[in-house]
């Protein structure tokens, strides 16, 4: 059954640019990475998706979760493995998956399984600049864009779905706009450029895992020797 369905399945491509950012990387270098572009069954004939969970990582280096979004099927485990001199504690408090990974060293790692769809925002319980997005969704058919806003979903039979997207810096209102429906078939489909746009977007500042405003950031520039004054 599986190499019956890989045998016909083509890929869904396409290009997404972002608009009225305030953030340099976007405006000036226009980095347009980071935009999830899924598809959803939308016609009863589409067969169903095999299982194609796995294991994924998103790395603590430099004090940053790398990548910073990511897109996984349900069932995935993600490991958050700690690459900087100095200890963190991943968490998140909303909707998606709550967890905890509490305070670990430098050199080790620990591994969240997420067993419900959703948004995730993940947070460092002591540097509060770190953050992640990850995206869990129920089909394999997802892909996240590049630098230059391009994006192909692979293996995707034919049949009828719904397109949808996710930004973190986009209002639920923009977003629900650029839903749209597909026809994919056994050829590989390129749909046509478009854009998502920032405005509206106003960024809440989080609190700790305690839900309590962060103590100061420790001074830690011992351990990076390129920050020593």
């Amino acid at each position: 059954m599986i190499a019956l369905w890989t045998a016909v399945a083509a890929a869904v491509s396409g290009r997404v640019s972002l608009s009225d950012s305030p953030v340099p990387a976007v405006s000036k270098r226009q980095d347009y990475s980071g935009v999830v572009v899924w598809l959803r069954p939308a016609g009863a004939a589409t067969p169903a998706a095999p299982a194609l969970v796995g294991a994924a990582r998103v790395v603590q280096k430099d004090k940053l979760f790398v990548p910073h979004v990511i897109a996984i099927q349900l069932g995935t485990e993600v490991a958050f493995p700690n690459l900087d001199p100095i200890y963190h504690s991943a968490f998140s408090t909303f909707s998606g998956q709550i967890f905890d990974l509490g305070l670990y060293p430098p050199g080790s790692s620990r591994t969240v399984a997420f067993r419900h769809a959703g948004i995730v925002r993940v947070f460092c319980n002591i540097h509060p600049t770190m953050s992640a997005v990850i995206v869990v969704l129920e089909d394999p058919w997802f892909a996240v864009s590049d630098s230059a806003g391009a994006f192909s979903i692979p293996n995707v039979p034919p049949g009828d779905y719904r397109m949808h997207v996710f930004h973190e810096r986009a209002t639920q209102k923009t977003l629900d706009v650029l839903e749209r429906r597909i026809a994919a078939g056994v050829r590989d489909l390129a749909i046509p450029a478009f854009t998502v746009s920032e405005t509206g977007y106003v960024e809440m500042p989080h609190k700790n895992k305690y839900g309590q405003d962060y103590a100061p950031v420790p001074d830690d520039r011992t351990a990076y020797p390129a920050q020593r004054k």
